[in-house]
């Protein structure tokens, strides 16, 4: 039994903050974010939207996209940092929410590789047949934690959520092959202490060898080349580290997703928010080789090789 995606939406705040915005209460300018990021505006949510909301509007059209119901999920895993609470978790408020069965519900926290982490945790539970249908969200709300006095890592971070069904798809179809792996001796360099914490000089470097290798080697897993990847959606964190996987798999620029200038950092909701823009934007098609890779605190990193389709 192979598993795959079945139905896959986002959701992303009404509240846009542009480079021009944040010119205007730090010392920071659109050129220095811009040229060291890429990055032109992001969405914040609102006070009164908490990260178990956005998470419940993503999962909602997700379902709906998959030709689902709630009633249909047999269980939910939530990828965050930025829970509403300690306890209880947001898979199990966004149960509550949908009006699921009770089903198993859980949070699993691997930071801007949390998506990766829920995927493949979903694909074990398809494969094995212990279940039919598996909601996994992608979610944050990054600006209750974001140190808004710190302009290195101020201008980085924004607000979303992506939820995709995962289930089992044809023949050939599917999750190819994946990898997921952890450094906790770099957990120094990207951390929480209230709020964000980051050695971008650290992590810039971890990121660039890490995601190219990654993706390199879930290809090579997957008994492919290089020549037979249709589209990369890397974490969208920063444009260097980017196009430094895109060159690691010798990709034309055209073939790498690239949201993070409207987006900014939404660490484990900026590959499922890519995937669906690019979907929606006909450039990942039935039957594309497609590569996601992230890599987040801890240090953790994942990527996944897949044939997109049901």
């Amino acid at each position: 039994m192979s598993a795959g995606i079945i139905g896959i939406a986002r959701y992303t705040p009404d509240r846009t903050v542009t480079n021009a915005d944040l010119e205007k209460v730090m010392d920071t300018s659109d050129e220095w974010i811009r040229t060291r990021t890429g990055i032109e505006e992001r969405r914040l949510a609102d006070d009164d939207m908490d990260t178990s909301d956005m998470a419940y509007y993503a999962a909602e059209k997700a379902i709906e996209n998959a030709g689902l119901t709630a009633e249909d999920l047999d269980m939910i895993l939530v990828a965050t940092v930025t829970p509403d609470q300690p306890f209880p978790t947001v898979a199990c408020m966004l149960q509550e929410k949908l009006g699921a069965r009770k089903v198993a519900a859980m949070d699993l926290s691997a930071a801007c590789a949390g998506f990766m982490y829920g995927l493949i945790t979903a694909q074990q539970f398809i494969e094995t047949g212990a279940y039919k249908n598996v909601l996994v969200v992608g979610v944050e709300k990054l600006s209750k934690i974001t140190d808004w006095d710190d302009r290195n890592t101020a201008v980085l971070f924004g607000d979303g959520a992506g939820a995709a069904v995962v289930s089992s798809v044809s023949e050939g179809k599917g999750f190819l092959s994946f990898e997921l792996g952890s450094d906790g001796s770099g957990g120094k360099h990207l951390y929480q202490d209230e709020k964000i914490v980051m050695n971008g000089r650290e992590v810039f470097k971890f990121a660039v060898r890490q995601m190219g290798e990654s993706s390199v080697n879930v290809i090579e897993k997957a008994g492919l080349k290089k020549e037979d990847v249709d589209f990369l959606i890397p974490h969208q964190a920063n444009i260097r580290i980017m196009e430094a996987a895109r060159e690691r798999l010798e990709l034309p620029v055209e073939k790498m997703s690239k949201t993070v200038h409207k987006y900014g950092n939404t660490s484990a909701a900026s590959i499922p928010i890519s995937l669906v823009e690019e979907i929606e934007a006909g450039t990942v098609k039935d039957g594309d080789v497609v590569v996601m890779v992230g890599f987040g605190g801890g240090l953790t990193w994942g990527a996944i090789a897949m044939r997109w389709g049901r």
